[in-house]
């Protein structure tokens, strides 16, 4: 499960929300659905049904309130990597690594 900012879902949940939001945001050419993807296996030893956060010493010692629902963040998360594309491709490629050696390398 996920939770944290009021909001508790199993994973096979999340999985799902993000198939239908993809689904709604960009939808596959043969208008058939990502869930039609989704492979169950046989689980491995120490498989997570939940991840939890609790968020209410947040809440209660710093005022904190989350700004987006879970859904509504994921919506956001999923246009990221829809519209940043090329990024996902260095990092798939391992290309990132170039820049960061450039960016951080040791003087």
């Amino acid at each position: 499960m996920v939770t944290g900012g009021r909001c508790e879902l199993a994973n096979i949940d999340s999985v799902s929300m993000v198939c239908d939001l993809l689904d709604d945001i960009q939808p596959r050419e043969d208008q058939t659905s990502r869930m039609d993807l989704i492979r169950f296996v046989k689980d491995r030893p120490g498989h997570d049904l939940r991840y939890a956060i609790d968020s209410s010493k947040l809440e209660n010692e710093l005022g904190w309130a989350p700004r987006e629902s879970f859904e509504s963040g994921l919506r956001k998360t999923i246009q990221w990597y829809l519209d940043n594309f090329q990024w996902v491709a260095r990092v798939k490629s391992g290309d990132y690594r170039k820049w960061m050696a450039q960016q951080y390398h040791d003087e």
